[in-house]
């Protein structure tokens, strides 16, 4: 074969090199827009009671605000999948974040709960668009024996925006008000959205996939090796050589509902929606829960603060396990470990040091099992419709958040108690794990395996 003739196949070369400064910096940007979700999580909770003083309104009629952005983060990742897989990862991100910021800055100037629970909604919009195509562009990325703990790393940011989210609004409120804290969270997302732009490359498999600019992709790799030339190279993406027939016609989701990846889909999306209601409901409700054991003011919110504690550990250790084992096996005996903790939890109140252990130890594993579940799907779909894959499951999964909130009311209304609601969860717990295990029932593609035959070349 003549050097005019090579042809390269972008994953196996990205999985072929070392983890460059260039990937690091695409996986710090990410980490960035994630932990933008954070902080927006947490500075919400903190303005509420300013709000309820300063607009003299009952604590319920922040219901509709408190739920607007996570029904926008639903619809936005349901819309922005789609998009990414025709116009790129780069310029979805890009536009999602630009106006996350936008609108959080707006939602600053609300006069009103009905203003300020529409803005919320559209700030939810740009977030929910802009997660998907992170997580994708990270796992486009990063090579293939690292790829579950560089996607789980990258998620880390959103334990750190809600710590920063934290502290933020305890300065912030007191000496400027509730309204910087929103400024805050709409003026990093702008700045955070010109770092983007200069800095974030489009996704060479994406560019692969749609035969663009050999160049452009030529100049990616290049910066991810240094020391190889590409001088006459083609590029290709493995698993569109590998489909049998033309999909380049079809639409993402048209191919993540087809019958080869149909059933796959379904039980992602059941294994995710459980597993966010599963830590929905207890993030919601353990407050209320502990104090009705009899625990104080205090102590509850001690207790409750252990839960997403372990987050940051259980997303690098699952991501770890996930790149040396079969990656559904080991979310599937996660969520296994989360049934059997929250039957414990419920059998441990009368022993705070030993509750407090098992809380710590079922929010390392409730919050592990979740994150993972995105660097699943963006290894279960091709490159064709990854992000859409990755996005609908985000967005299939936000309604389970909902419901965990819907739920808890429901079981604090009809008088549960304490080891009745955490025995329940356990059922959840073994659905999400059947659903991990069964979606790999049928393998659907080997889209990550290299086959010489299709004429892959090694770059000396």
């Amino acid at each position: 074969m003549t050097r005019s003739e090579r042809s390269v196949d972008v994953q196996a070369f990205i999985d072929a090199q070392r983890f460059s400064p260039f990937q690091w910096t695409i996986l710090v940007l990410c980490f960035l827009v994630v932990a933008a979700d954070g902080f927006d999580t947490a500075a919400i909770g903190f303005i509420a009671p300013s709000l309820v003083q300063q607009w003299g309104i009952a604590r319920s009629a922040l219901g509709p605000v408190m739920s607007a952005a996570l029904v926008g983060l639903g619809i936005g990742a349901l819309a922005a999948g789609p998009c990414a897989d025709r116009v790129g990862r780069k310029t979805v991100l890009v536009l999602s974040v630009f106006f996350f910021g936008l609108w959080s800055l707006a939602a600053a100037r609300a006069t009103s709960i009905e203003s300020l629970t529409l803005l919320r909604f559209f700030t939810g919009l740009g977030l929910g668009a802009a997660m998907p195509n992170a997580v994708t562009l990270m796992s486009e990325y990063a090579p293939a024996r690292i790829r579950a703990v560089a996607v789980n790393a990258m998620f880390c940011g959103f334990s750190g925006g809600l710590a920063i989210g934290g502290v933020a609004s305890a300065w912030l409120i007191p000496n400027f008000g509730w309204p910087s804290v929103l400024v805050a969270g709409g003026a990093g997302p702008l700045v955070l959205t010109v770092l983007l732009m200069l800095l974030l490359p489009e996704s060479a498999q994406f560019l692969a996939v749609r035969k663009r600019a050999d160049q452009r992709i030529a100049r990616i790799l290049q910066r991810i090796a240094p020391a190889h030339r590409f001088d006459g190279c083609s590029f290709f993406a493995l698993d569109v050589r590998r489909n049998t027939g033309d999909s380049r016609a079809q639409w993402a989701l048209a191919i993540i509902l087809s019958a080869r990846y149909r059933f796959g889909t379904l039980m992602l999306w059941l294994a995710y929606f459980m597993g966010l209601l599963i830590y929905y409901l207890l993030t919601n409700w353990l407050p209320t829960l502990f104090k009705d054991t009899g625990f104080s003011g205090e102590k509850a919110a001690l207790m409750t603060s252990l839960f997403p504690l372990g987050g940051i550990l259980g997303n690098l250790c699952v991501g770890w396990v996930m790149d040396r084992f079969a990656g559904h096996r080991v979310i599937a005996f996660t969520y296994v470990l989360v049934g059997a903790l929250v039957l414990l939890v419920g059998q441990g109140v009368s022993h705070q040091v030993w509750l407090g252990t098992l809380i710590f130890l079922t929010g390392t594993v409730a919050t592990s099992a979740v994150t993972s579940m995105s660097a699943l799907a963006a290894s279960f779909y091709p490159t064709r419709a990854r992000a859409t894959g990755v996005a609908w499951m985000l967005g299939i999964g936000r309604v389970g958040g909902v419901a965990g909130a819907f739920v808890g009311a429901a079981l604090m209304g009809l008088g549960w108690q304490f080891a009745a609601v955490f025995s329940l969860l356990a059922v959840p717990a073994v659905i999400a794990a059947a659903g991990v295990l069964l979606m790999m029932r049928r393998e659907p593609l080997d889209h990550a395996s290299a086959d010489q035959s299709l004429g892959t070349v090694a770059i000396e």
